[in-house]
């Protein structure tokens, strides 16, 4: 590799880095005391065969502090397991149980029931539409926080980027990526301002909502058939007008999202490929591209380069900030950031395969 290339590829990590940082330091933060929230909040849990979560995932709901008017919907969609076992025996007025009919023609199953959630929350026009995962746990000022950063800047959605708790050397080489991708691609104070869609991240895990903002863009119906339902959703919002973007959610919020390289492959497998639009193309020149800019310098400093060791140093230190800022592990696991791209261009091929195929699914439904 001719040096010019490789000081171009170094560069690029360091423009990487530096815009992370940029980020990171634009990033909209929550109150560490939050005002209390005076509008009614209706918070919607999809579950699917989510026993050993829903227990933990509701009594942190309850647990909210400065949200008076509160009310939670458990969705049962489908479950098996005895799901909606657990939510029955919880003993609070303000949590409800519906139950999710099988998703019709077009419909994936997390859309719709989120859906199903939002219709049968009673927050009126003026409330505050809540999606969190089962899998997530919010702390006590989670609620009034996220609330007080929609209503502060005057926005219709915002996504609290939960902490991320990763065990294991498959997740704590993978999970952190999600993060660091978009701090590093995404320019988030154009994002938020811009109603182009295509400037949009969001996590699904936990997203905060003006009710009114939501259903004029038309609900999750609008995104009925979308894997990543979040960011879509967010495109709906701004195609409707609004405005949406992530905020620091490290101090409001956990989720320890896959559970072993088993769970993270099948998880990752059902979604990358909707990142890149299914195409195969698009996938190859992804893949490329990160491994030029990330993985690249670090093979030539292995091997002497000064320039290389300059980029993998940049990739590492964008990597750490990103985690810092976003409540993951930063040292020592940022140095081995060349070994996450390659793991993730394997899982994003994966994936994409996979949905060509027809062969991907998710809690026993064809994706």
């Amino acid at each position: 590799m001719s040096g010019r290339l490789l000081r171009t590829l170094a560069g690029l990590s360091v423009a990487g880095a530096a815009h992370a940082a940029a980020n990171v330091a634009l990033m909209r933060r929550p109150p560490v005391d939050p005002p209390p929230v005076t509008r009614p909040v209706t918070v919607v849990v999809p579950a699917r065969n989510e026993r050993e979560q829903i227990g933990g995932c509701v009594a942190a709901l309850l647990d909210q502090r400065g949200v008076p008017a509160l009310s939670v919907v458990v969705v049962d969609d489908g479950s098996t397991d005895g799901t909606a076992d657990v939510v029955r025996d919880v003993d609070d007025p303000r949590v409800r149980l519906v139950s999710a009919p099988p998703p019709p023609a077009g419909w994936l199953g997390k859309p719709h029931a989120c859906a199903t959630g939002a219709a049968a929350a009673v927050d009126g026009d003026d409330g505050v539409l809540v999606f969190v995962d089962a899998d997530v746990r919010l702390f006590p000022d989670a609620i009034a926080g996220a609330v007080a950063v929609l209503e502060q800047h005057g926005l219709d959605l915002v996504s609290p980027w939960p902490r991320p708790l990763a065990h294991g050397v498959a997740e704590r080489l993978v999970q952190p990526l999600a993060p660091w991708l978009w701090a590093t691609t995404l320019p988030l104070r154009l994002a938020e301002r811009s109603p182009r869609p295509s400037l949009a991240a969001a996590n699904g895990q936990f997203l905060v909502l003006q009710r009114r903002g939501y259903d004029r863009a038309g609900g999750h119906a609008a995104v009925r058939g979308e894997v990543l339902e979040d960011i879509a959703l967010l495109r709906a919002v701004k195609r409707s007008g609004g405005r949406g973007v992530p905020i620091e959610g490290a101090r409001l919020a956990a989720c320890r999202m896959y559970e072993g390289w088993p769970a993270l492959r099948e998880g990752y497998a059902k979604s990358l490929w909707a990142a890149v639009g299914g195409r195969p193309a698009a996938s190859v020149a992804a893949a490329a591209g990160l491994t030029a800019v990330w993985v690249v310098p670090a093979v030539a400093a292995l091997r002497g380069s000064r320039a290389g060791l300059v980029g993998w140093l940049a990739g590492s230190a964008g990597r750490a900030v990103v985690a810092a800022a976003t409540g993951g592990r930063s040292w020592p696991d940022a140095l081995a950031h060349p070994v996450s791209i390659l793991v993730f261009d394997l899982l994003m091929v994966r994936s994409v395969v996979g949905h060509r195929r027809g062969t991907l699914t998710w809690r026993d439904r064809r994706l």
